[in-house]
């Protein structure tokens, strides 16, 4: 039997606030916008955020960690990572109580309404190939918004999508793996008839023939399909490059090899102070590994934040035990069969039991044709992520149109992935839809989070509201008279406002900021 619940009084909540209510073991989120109040699933399906620590913006509430946004009238996801929406449950007020009715079998998470396979409706095939974040998240969407055909998704590997963020972070700092990372199991993707191929390599599609051709030489064909294979991990070209040890990090394969590697290791050196690098460099020191990192760089992320950014995370790894050899090359690695040590173009040797190379990544697209490619392997799109007729590209390979500079810019991050595959979906569903997501993008070493909304190759100034050697900052990046971007630390009620006012083109102007501190959730509610 349902149960009724007194949650609140009518005075307790304004117009545009929200609270937390625990109902035994589990909250629920408590809303009051545009006079009515609203009830939801208190915590975020992503990863368990809570959602009364993140920021309301009319019917949107933004998870404070990783900023997926849910509808509170209806519950509905409305921007990743999240991928199910929230519960919502009925309220009502009597006198001046409010009351939240709860069913008696409550899921605290929810798939969004999807239709199944249905060939005598539609007989179209659609291909996705890439089974990432924009692949998996094309699929659902397509399913979401009425798609009944044929839904193929195709990748090399042999396992079914997963959470690729997580393979730098806690996959592979626990000792033991006491959850799976897959995104869905095969009985979801069975249900709502989204056919998995597993280690199938594509080596050809061909945008005038519309075919997809295999290793085998079989070929399928196709009537719309999306382009989301992601990049390929650099490797060195340097000697020593093939000994066993030597690792990279792409595929959940990469991580367990790596974990298996650990698990009988003293020693580390992680090559690149990428995103990549930092995070397998921090969490490989969590096991209990002495780390070292080597990059060319002068401080780790200089080019993408900027020098002082770049010394916090410098001394942040430095104060957890990484040593860090900045301004170094690796000439070649040495071992009898397998890596024993790392030598640098200047002759010093490190002595080592593992390597993991974090150097970037190239856009895995040789085997397209007839689309526009430019010189790094990235694919043009247009501002519906088409890329040529019935054909899309979203994630890692999509050199996309930037809707707030109207520059192609290409993005290598999880969130952007993925919604680029719901807006290539709804495309391809026949609901015409513009790329103008604002971008995110996060990262977590040593206990420290940084959050990053919007997109700055290159900036004029960076302005700081906060200090980065506290650790507790909003840093924007300024090009012209604009604020392209915003990076900051312990600060994700500000970062979650910058979102929306991004969103909705009402960033401050640059001189506001120099003039003093601005209040961003106060400009949210103008």
């Amino acid at each position: 039997m349902p149960t009724e619940h007194f949650v609140a009084k009518v005075t307790d909540l304004q117009d545009g606030q929200m609270k937390e209510v625990a109902l035994g073991d589990r909250t629920i989120l408590l809303v009051r916008t545009n006079g009515q109040f609203h009830a939801v699933g208190g915590k975020c399906t992503h990863y368990d955020g809570p959602l009364a620590k993140g920021v309301l913006c009319g019917d949107r509430v933004l998870c404070p960690w990783h900023l997926a946004v849910f509808n509170v009238a209806t519950g509905n996801l409305e921007e990743p990572p999240a991928l199910d929406g929230l519960p919502r449950f009925d309220v009502r007020v009597q006198g001046d109580d409010v009351i939240v009715v709860l069913p008696d079998d409550v899921k605290w998470r929810r798939v969004l309404p999807m239709v199944a396979h249905d060939p005598a409706a539609d007989g179209r095939t659609f291909v996705i190939v890439g089974a990432g974040a924009a692949g998996s998240a094309a699929a659902e969407t397509l399913r979401q918004h009425g798609f009944k055909g044929r839904l193929v998704m195709i990748t090399r590997e042999r396992h079914l999508p997963y959470d690729r963020p997580d393979l730098s972070k806690g996959y592979l700092s626990s000792a033991e793996h006491a959850f799976s990372p897959l995104l869905r199991s095969a009985k979801f993707y069975a249900r709502y008839g989204i056919e998995v191929l597993t280690e199938r390599e594509v080596v050809c599609v061909d945008a005038s023939a519309k075919t997809v051709e295999f290793g085998d030489r079989s070929t399928l064909t196709y009537d719309k399909l999306l382009l989301a294979g992601g990049s390929r991990p650099r490797r060195l070209n340097v000697p020593g490059a093939d000994l066993e040890g030597v690792f990279v990090l792409r595929t959940l394969d990469d991580a367990d090899r790596i974990h298996a590697a650990v698990a009988g290791a003293s020693r580390a050196v992680v090559v690149g102070a990428s995103f990549i690098g930092t995070e397998v460099a921090a969490h490989l020191n969590k096991r209990g590994l002495s780390v070292t990192m080597v990059a060319p760089e002068t401080v780790p992320f200089e080019r993408v934040f900027g020098s002082e950014i770049g010394r916090m995370f410098q001394t942040l790894h430095q104060s957890n035990g990484v040593r860090l050899e900045m301004e170094a090359q690796v000439a070649r690695f040495e071992g009898q069969g397998k890596v024993q040590r790392v030598v640098l173009k200047d002759g010093r040797r490190i002595e080592t039991d593992l390597v993991v190379v974090g150097v970037g990544a190239t856009p895995d697209t040789e085997f397209v044709q007839g689309v526009e490619r430019r010189s790094d392997g990235s694919i043009l799109v247009d501002r519906y992520l088409r890329a040529a007729e019935d054909l899309y590209a979203a994630g890692d390979i999509a050199r996309f149109i930037d809707a707030r500079t109207g520059e192609h810019i290409r993005i290598e991050h999880w969130r952007v992935a993925q919604q680029q595959g719901r807006t290539a979906a709804r495309n391809m569903a026949g609901h015409p839809t513009a790329f103008d997501a604002v971008p995110v993008f996060w990262t977590n070493q040593h206990k420290l989070g940084l959050r990053y909304v919007g997109h700055a190759a290159e900036w004029d100034e960076v302005l700081f509201d906060g200090d980065p050697a506290a650790r507790k900052f909003v840093a924007y990046y300024i090009r012209g008279h604009r604020v392209l971007a915003a990076a900051g630390c312990d600060e994700s009620v500000k970062m979650a406002a910058i979102h929306e006012l991004m969103r909705a083109g009402r960033m401050p102007e640059p001189d506001e900021l120099r003039a003093g501190r601005i209040d961003l959730l106060g400009r949210l509610r103008m």
